[in-house]
């Protein structure tokens, strides 16, 4: 403002009046935040005060017009001088006072009056003599920079509209301000609302204002790998609406929920008019600063701007991730879960009550359903005033009753979504194999019916009408990468299998009737695996023992405690596996070669008589008689073991050339050894007369050359397992993982039966190619409950919601306080309909979860598509007149597809505009038909109220049948892709 030189305003006052009305205004006006004073240089007012004061209007003291040039740095800016002290430099004088003296003296042309406003700062008030100076630029030129002065009570939104037109911004551009500071970090100016004070905002501060891209981006946020070049960006234009969603990483959960709610067309125009940018509530303690919103907002205007095929959803999962540690990271979520927590906070984000009083609920009490339903409503809109609560909200009448006094409790509660139950079948379908005790059958596949609830018995019982094989002969056991991951009990739960589980059912022989009670013949349950021994010694682990892998089937046998024996158990397990395991012809003697020989010989003379060093030590510190049972002394052995065990070792240490030939398992009579070299056993009668005489002339030549009777000895023994015929596999005891427990080598203790033992068959690698059939071992049969097809249970979305509205009796867990009884009770509850919103949302409760059993249920839910009609569910059967009539349209659906630890979430949805039914499967999208929406996959529903179903406003595109299939994919989602890969690298679901 520039005052005249001289007011043309009546002549003024006497000197003496003049006096009077400033002391006045200056003794009584009061700092009030936001009122105007004004700033006038000290000595003119000095030298006014003492003109008026002489009472001389001709007096030399007269001090003319105003002038404040001594404030100002230059004349040209009228920037006032730095660090000026008030009283010293400077008066401030109130806006009345300064009217009327500029009114008495006029100041001098040119000047701008320096008003200045009250500040309400922290516990004070205070005139702000110097304004805030800020930085004004545009994020697309920032080269272009002007200077403005705000005051610290001018708003944010004061500055937007200051620099649109001071920058010729088009009218209706969404903008948002970024404040950036001296050391260049830049932070969003998220609420206008709010001042440059609460702000923090400061001189010399920069204030840069950017405009949304016609592709629904952001300049500063759009990722420089996703601008392919401005052709590209130009030349795409799709329906808007139709977009993929990239998948960041297991994020398949939030795609599917973000499409249904971006096809939901009162939200998405909500936002896409903008409308959510005056209801932004920045204060709400329950809600998340708006930026939930924010970032929807940011989502929807991309995916609607029609110039994208896909979309990478990252700063949105950033948010939410933020704001719900749940969803933190890349793990696999609910989509219904997600759904229900963005409602929410796009609820508290855009909620128009800023200030929500306390109200107290209060109970029927036997007033009129109406009544009572109405107050409840009025009570909620008082707390809840958002577009999620016009869109999607609904009431539902709540009735609990007593068991014991009979009180009925009558309340009305909103709801956001309904979660209705499916039937539960009480009958489970499994598929397990049988290993019939037959060796020479097939495993045969078999598809039982049991009760859910049931045990292992019921599964036994049922597989025994099949097969006639009773089901006390049959043992069920979990079998994962050729081991049993667990062995059943006949009365443990079938809830603990699950569906993906290879369950195997083994036939067990007929046990032998006891006629004395003696341990020997008691009967132990003997698991078997298959190992294959490597070509190479394992010296990595600290010994010098073969390294082993599992493979083949295991099997499970009833073995008599007493016949545990090397030879017995060698004999069995050969008939066990005689449909895949050759025995050897009797033309193949099967001897040892050559190379082992000499082997043998040269790991014989690195030893010291011969025995290793490390049994050496360890039989200097046993004693005697340790020594001589690692020396193979089967006397001294069977007196230790005399139970019969198995000796606990799959380790090959450097032993004496004779112990290869003692035998792997300790028999009654007590032959024991941990070595697992084959051991080979020659009947008699296999040798000619000739033979024997030649092995006499070398047995005395080799007593010529031995350095000693105990080494002419162990050479003896040598020979004698040499003569030997060579087995096929070595036994060992191991665990229940297949391996041997650390410690338990040759001449380590040996496994009790009083657990479940657990032996394992070794195979060399040559020996295995030989005898072992690998196709024959793998093929297995299906039995005639295979061929008979599963029907698809199929239920109506009609009975789900009838069974919402079931009376059911609370859970312990959850139990309800009777204000009559004074104490809480398993209360009776029912759920009733009574008003429903414009968008209804139905979660189809298909992950079943009890305290005996999780499932997921595939039932197909057949909902309709067009005219859901809920007059009959609706507690109120007649409406009044203008209320919403209760008919329904399918919008979109949320598809799950897998099981409960891992599955796939897609969408189909249709498109507001044309009306076009499209499947979104992450970044790719499908024209669907609508005969492929209804599906066992169906999880979340999503139906508009028809009254408020508007028509599409363009015709629905033309597909011919090749085309129907076809997918949208363009450079861009693969440059959303690269983006996506770039920041995360982790598997999709």
């Amino acid at each position: 403002m520039t005052a005249n030189s001289r007011c043309s305003a009546a002549e003024p006052p006497g000197l003496e009046t003049q006096r009077r009305e400033i002391e006045s205004l200056l003794r009584e006006c009061e700092l009030r935040a936001g009122d105007s004073w004004y700033v006038m240089e000290r000595r003119w007012y000095e030298q006014w005060k003492e003109f008026v004061e002489t009472g001389d209007q001709n007096s030399s003291s007269f001090p003319g017009q105003i002038n404040n040039a001594e404030l100002f740095k230059d004349l040209d800016s009228f920037h006032l001088k730095e660090r000026l002290v008030e009283n010293e430099d400077f008066m401030l004088v109130p806006a009345d006072a300064w009217h009327r003296l500029l009114g008495w003296y006029g100041a001098v042309e040119g000047q701008p009056a320096l008003e200045r406003k009250v500040v309400d700062l922290p516990s004070t008030l205070k005139v702000e003599v110097y304004p805030v100076e800020i930085f004004l630029c545009l994020h697309s030129n920032m080269e272009n920079v002007i200077t403005a002065q705000f005051s610290r009570t001018d708003s944010i939104l004061f500055i937007q509209r200051t620099m649109c037109d001071a920058f010729k911004v088009p009218p209706g551009s969404e903008c948002r301000l970024w404040m950036k500071s001296s050391d260049s970090s830049c932070e969003r100016l998220r609420n206008v609302h709010v001042s440059v004070l609460d702000a923090c905002l400061s001189s010399a501060m920069t204030v840069i204002m950017e405009t949304r891209n016609a592709d629904g981006t952001w300049p500063s946020s759009r990722p420089q790998i996703m601008r392919n070049s401005l052709e590209d960006q130009d030349s795409y234009r799709g329906q808007p609406g139709v977009c993929g969603l990239t998948n960041l990483g297991n994020t398949c959960f939030m795609n599917s929920a973000l499409q249904c709610l971006s096809n939901t067309p009162p939200l998405t125009e909500y936002f896409l008019l903008s409308s959510y940018l005056e209801e932004l509530n920045f204060t709400n303690p329950l809600g998340m600063k708006g930026e939930i919103a924010e970032a929807y907002a940011d989502v929807i205007k991309q995916m609607w701007s029609g110039r994208h095929c896909s979309v990478v959803p990252r700063v949105f999962k950033t948010k939410v991730g933020h704001f719900a540690s749940q969803f933190l990271g890349y793990q696999q979520h609910d989509s219904q879960e997600l759904l229900s927590f963005l409602l929410d906070g796009l609820h508290e984000d855009l909620n128009r009550v800023k200030n929500k009083e306390y109200i107290e609920l209060r109970d029927a009490e036997g007033r009129p359903d109406q009544e009572v339903a109405e107050e409840a409503w009025r009570n909620h809109r008082r707390r809840n005033d958002s577009v999620i609560v016009d869109t999607f909200h609904g009431l539902f009448k709540s009735t609990l009753v007593c068991p014991e006094c009979h009180k009925v409790s009558v309340t009305f509660d909103p709801f956001c979504y309904l979660s209705v139950p499916l039937p539960v079948s009480r009958e489970r379908v499994m598929e397990v194999f049988f290993v019939s005790l037959d060796p020479h059958a097939k495993p045969a596949q078999h598809r039982v019916v049991v009760p859910k609830a049931g045990s292992v018995l019921d599964l036994c019982a049922a597989l025994s009408e099949m097969t006639g094989v009773p089901s006390t002969q049959m043992v069920v056991a979990d079998v994962f990468n050729h081991r049993f991951y667990k062995i059943y009990n006949s009365d443990e739960c079938l809830s603990c299998i699950l569906d993906r589980d290879d369950i195997f059912v083994y036939e067990l022989n007929v046990p032998e009737p006891q006629q004395e009670a003696r341990e020997e013949e008691e009967e132990v349950l003997l698991a078997l695996y298959l190992r294959e021994r490597s070509h190479y010694r394992d010296y990595g682990s600290g010994s010098s023992s073969y390294g082993t892998s599992l493979f083949g089937h295991p099997l499970l046998l009833r073995v008599p405690r007493g016949r545990c024996s090397r030879e017995e158990l060698y004999t069995l397990f050969l008939q066990r596996l005689a449909r895949y395991v050759r025995p050897p012809d009797p033309s193949e003697e099967l001897e040892e070669e050559e190379e082992e020989e000499e082997e043998e010989e040269e790991l014989y003379q690195s030893q010291t008589n011969g025995i290793s060093d490390e049994e050496q030590e360890d039989a200097e510190k046993a004693g005697p008689s340790q020594t001589q049972r690692c020396c193979g002394n089967s006397d001294e052995t069977a007196v230790n073991h005399a139970p019969p065990t198995l000796v606990d070792g799959d380790t090959e240490p450097k032993r004496p050339p004779e112990a290869a030939c003692t035998t792997d398992v300790v028999n009654p009579g007590g032959d024991a050894s941990g070595s697992t070299k084959p051991p080979v056993e020659e009947p008699p009668g296999d040798t000619t007369e000739e033979e024997e005489e030649e092995e006499k002339e070398e047995d005395k030549q080799e007593e010529a050359c031995s350095p000693s009777p105990l080494a002419n000895e162990q050479l003896a023994k040598r020979k004698a397992c040499r003569r030997r015929r060579r087995s096929l596999f070595t036994i060992q005891a191991v665990n229940s993982n297949g391996t041997t427990e650390r410690g338990t080598g040759d001449g380590g203790s040996a496994v009790s039966f009083s657990s479940q033992p657990y032996v394992a068959i070794d195979w060399d690698p040559d020996m295995k190619k030989r005898f072992y059939n690998e196709n024959e071992a793998e093929k297995y049969v299906k039995h005639g409950s295979m061929e008979v097809p599963q029907q698809q249970t199929t239920v109506q979305l009609q009975e789900c919601i009838e069974l919402f509205t079931t009376v059911e009796t609370l859970e312990e867990e959850n139990p309800w306080y009777c204000p009559v009884c004074k104490k809480h009770q398993l209360a009776t509850k029912k759920l009733d309909l009574w008003s429903l919103p414009e968008v209804l949302i139905i979660h189809l409760k298909r992950f079943s979860y009890t305290k005996f059993t999780r499932e997921k249920l595939d039932s197909i839910v057949d909902f309709p598509l067009r005219d859901l009609d809920f007059s009959d569910c609706l507690l109120r059967k007649s409406l009044s007149n203008g209320e919403p009539p209760s008919r329904y349209d399918l919008i979109a659906v949320s598809n799950h597809y897998g099981g409960l630890r891992d599955g796939h979430y897609t969408s189909y949805a249709q498109n507001k505009d044309n009306g076009q039914w499209y499947y979104f499967d992450d970044s790719k999208v499908t024209f669907a038909q609508e005969d492929q929406i209804v599906t066992n996959a169906a999880y979340v529903l999503f139906y508009h109220r028809q009254d408020q179903i508007r028509k599409p406003t363009l015709p629905p595109p033309t597909l011919s049948p090749a085309a129907a299939n076809d997918i949208t994919f363009c450079k861009e989602e693969e440059a959303d892709l690269a983006a996506a890969s770039s920041s995360v690298t982790m598997e999709t679901d």
